[in-house]
């Protein structure tokens, strides 16, 4: 017994000795994050690069959550890069005497097209001040090289590869493995295009599908082709054929046509940098990285100095779904509050709905779409769409004033679909288990996992879809100046490209974020102002608490690699019913 008492309290001495190191540790951490970018300002020295190394994820907004990026499993943390501020640290590197020129470093790039196009509009704009420009990469990706074509010089490592054969659009379908787990996805859906549950009783696409995806994918394509010919001075047909043969296997075979500048090491390409910055040889390059330059003060021309007047950014990304959301989920809650919020300052003038979502609940995008309308009779809305805004991202932009995307956005989307899973072979086959019940109504126990639909059942989910699509319509005709048969004609929930959609009437103009906020402070008539951003950020016990709550997903992400896709959609088809409006499921483009 002694024995016993003896280890017991040792091993309890140890836990809790490993305890408090742990602590210290995390808290050590949260301070140095914490602090991370609220640094003191320093000004860039003269004759300095911008280096901005894109080798991580892109998303639309900088967020402040130190757990956001952090790999529990190798306890590092990469964090991710926000569009805004990227955005911003292009204008200042512009307007910025002590910046000479830009290093893109494009060994790896995580980003949609849509927002690969708004960064090389905005590096297009950096090269009107005569500055240079000059591209590199070990290994570039397609997105990647269409980045980097905006470069003065493109240089390719020369035992590195260039991918440049085409796009291509992949959708995984789980019939075959949701019939092997005994669970049948019951599906109800308005518009023949309307694919988003077609994953989970096909095998493969559509004609319908396979017609949208093959126009978007192409409309895609020929901008690409349309930007690259005309920075690299190629033709189309020049560039198609490289493709085609996919020369840029090799980087001599890149080289050769034109693709890019010149084969170089690393250390080459920073030789390059010293000839122009008029250094001497092994002379340090004053390289200011992403995230030391976003704590650089800003150049004069740019602080609102004394400026009252603001104009509202809200940002809604990821799924769309009831309750508060996150910044990877457009909560209607969340949502609901920030555009409440800046309709209600008298201060903001005008609002940007940034919406960058696949679409999701239909009753979340009716309560977001409520606010947003509301805020549309106090002040002008425009909305900027990101690389998607599709399904319920469009319904929820549907009344603004101007809807402002890009040729590679994928938009539309518009109709609705439901889904009830019935996991009566998986519960009674699979795993043994049988159900029964008493109910007091014949309908008491509609939309049960544990028995197929009835006939009445299905009826009644039909005839909601139809309503919540004749009212999905009405809103997109109103709020466009369309008739309802019109919509409905480009609806049935096809999914068009940006450059499609401008055409039939869904998209006003092209622009990134930064062109919808000229065109919201243009149509609130003001010159002078300054940007706020909703919804406002959470404090930082709020995001170490989410951090250590999405710990046991990033765990599982990491041991499941490859696989974890097929986990996660496993997940969706025994998980979600209801009625939704929402993209394809698993759409990659590469």
């Amino acid at each position: 017994m002694k024995q016993f008492f003896k280890f017991m309290f040792a091993s309890m001495l140890g836990f809790f000795l490993t305890f408090l190191v742990l602590f210290f540790i995390l808290v050590g951490v949260i301070s140095s994050l914490a602090t991370f970018g609220t640094k003191e300002s320093k000004p860039v020295s003269a004759n300095s690069v911008y280096h901005l190394s894109l080798s991580g994820e892109i998303n639309d907004r900088s967020s402040k959550n130190p757990f956001e990026s952090f790999d529990f499993m190798s306890f590092t943390s990469s964090k991710a890069i926000g569009l805004n501020d990227l955005l911003k640290n292009i204008e200042k590197a512009k307007e910025d005497e002590n910046i000479e020129g830009i290093f893109l470093d494009l060994s790896y790039t995580q980003a949609g097209w849509g927002t690969i196009y708004e960064i090389r509009q905005q590096l297009i704009d950096f090269k009107e001040s005569g500055k240079f420009i000059i591209a590199f990469g070990e290994f570039m990706t397609q997105g990647a090289y269409y980045l980097a074509s905006v470069a003065d010089d493109v240089y390719l490592n020369p035992e590195g590869s260039l991918d440049f054969r085409g796009l291509n659009a992949e959708v995984m379908f789980m019939k075959n493995m949701l019939e092997k787990i005994g669970v049948e996805p019951q599906i109800i859906r308005h518009g023949k295009f309307k694919s988003a549950g077609e994953p989970f009783f096909l095998e493969q696409l559509s004609e319908e599908n396979r017609t949208q995806i093959q126009s978007y994918l192409g409309s895609i394509w020929n901008t690409t082709l349309k930007d690259i010919s005309d920075a690299r001075n190629l033709s189309i047909n020049h560039l198609n054929e490289a493709a085609d043969n996919f020369v840029s296997r090799t980087p001599e075979g890149a080289l050769e046509a034109g693709i890019i500048d010149g084969l170089a090491f690393r250390d080459e390409v920073l030789d390059i940098f010293r000839q122009k910055l008029g250094l001497e040889d092994n002379k340090e390059i004053n390289l200011v990285d992403f995230n030391r330059y976003k704590r650089a003060p800003l150049p004069e021309s740019m602080l609102p100095l004394g400026v009252r007047d603001k104009i509202a950014v809200i940002y809604g990304s990821g799924g769309i779904v009831m309750g508060e959301g996150s910044e990877t989920s457009m909560g209607e809650k969340r949502i609901s509050q920030a555009l409440r919020k800046a309709r209600k300052d008298t201060t903001v003038k005008a609002i940007v709905f940034r919406v960058n979502s696949g679409g999701g609940s239909a009753l979340a995008s009716e309560i977001m779409l409520r606010e947003a309308m509301l805020a549309g009779e106090e002040k002008p809305v425009v909305v900027s769409m990101g690389d998607v805004a599709a399904s319920g991202g469009y319904y929820v932009a549907s009344y603004a004033d101007k809807i402002i995307a890009n040729p590679n956005t994928i938009t539309g989307s518009i109709g609705v679909f439901g889904m009830v899973p019935n996991m009566q072979e998986l519960f009674n086959d699979k795993l043994g288990l049988t159900f029964d019940n008493v109910k007091t109504n014949e309908l008491a126990d509609m939309g049960s996992f544990t028995r197929p639909l009835k006939s009445a059942e299905r009826e009644i989910i039909k005839s909601e879809i139809e309503r919540i699509y004749e009212t999905f319509i009405h809103h997109v005709a109103e709020g466009r100046g369309l008739s309802t048969d019109a919509v409905d004609s480009i609806g049935q929930g096809r999914v068009w490209s940006g450059v499609d959609a401008k055409r039939i009437g869904l998209v006003d103009d092209f622009g990134g974020l930064n062109y919808a906020i000229g065109q919201a402070a243009e149509l609130a008539g003001i010159e002078e102002y300054r940007v706020v951003e909703y919804p406002v950020l959470k404090d930082l016990f709020e995001q170490v608490m989410e951090g250590f709550g999405s710990a046991e997903t990033k765990i599982l992400r990491a041991k499941l690699g490859d696989s974890y896709p097929v986990y996660q959609k496993m997940q969706e088809a025994t998980k979600h019913s209801g009625i939704l409006m929402r993209m394809p499921y698993d759409l990659v483009i590469e």
